[in-house]
């Protein structure tokens, strides 16, 4: 199977969906092999960089209490808090220096799973005249999913890089995989 990297081109841009500690092992909400997808988007982060195509991280940045925590009413233990080592990125996560951080899930009076929720995302792609989105991130079956169901809204071709993906559960992952291919994003399983 050809690696996908081999496929980039002008009007690529690569998005990374929330691989921060407290998603990992050993953080507050770990994905099972989280950290599994960090040496997948080095891969992508060195050709999308040799290509000098753009690269956009998207973070959870919580305030304390926020309403998505179970504290506060909501589905999660309280996870990425602001300016904590659990909101930081993966250490071994090589993000360069141009990496745009997308900060989300910063509203008090909601939870934003999307990388393009309020964030001005879309607007900062067509102004660089990206046309097509290679996503990978965590988790597949909550942020990964609401984000690139986002970009096709918003008109983007969107690939997911399903091996730079890992869900919460299997099933999870398996419905966001059928929802995902349902509205048109490319699942690239190579």
């Amino acid at each position: 199977m050809t690696d996908p990297v081999c496929l980039l081109r002008k009007g690529d841009a690569l998005l990374i969906v929330d691989v921060q500690n407290d998603f990992c092992p050993g953080g507050a909400l770990p994905i099972p092999e989280g950290d599994a997808v960090v040496p997948v988007l080095n891969h992508w982060i060195a050709a999308i960089c040799e290509r000098r195509l753009p690269i956009y991280a998207s973070r959870d940045w919580h305030p304390r209490g926020h309403l998505s925590f179970e504290e506060s009413g909501g589905p999660w233990p309280p996870h990425c808090l602001q300016d904590t080592e659990g909101a930081a990125f993966h250490p071994e996560l090589g993000l360069p220096d141009t990496a745009v951080k997308v900060t989300k899930g910063v509203r008090f009076d909601k939870d934003q799973y999307s990388a393009f929720d309020e964030t001005g995302l879309a607007q900062e792609l067509a102004r660089r005249r990206v046309n097509r989105l290679w996503v990978g991130g965590l988790a597949l079956d909550v942020c990964v999913r609401a984000s690139a169901l986002s970009a096709v809204a918003a008109g983007i071709e969107t690939h997911l890089v399903t091996k730079a993906c890992r869900p919460t559960t299997k099933q999870g992952g398996s419905e966001a995989l059928a929802e995902m291919r349902a509205f048109a994003v490319v699942i690239e399983e190579g």
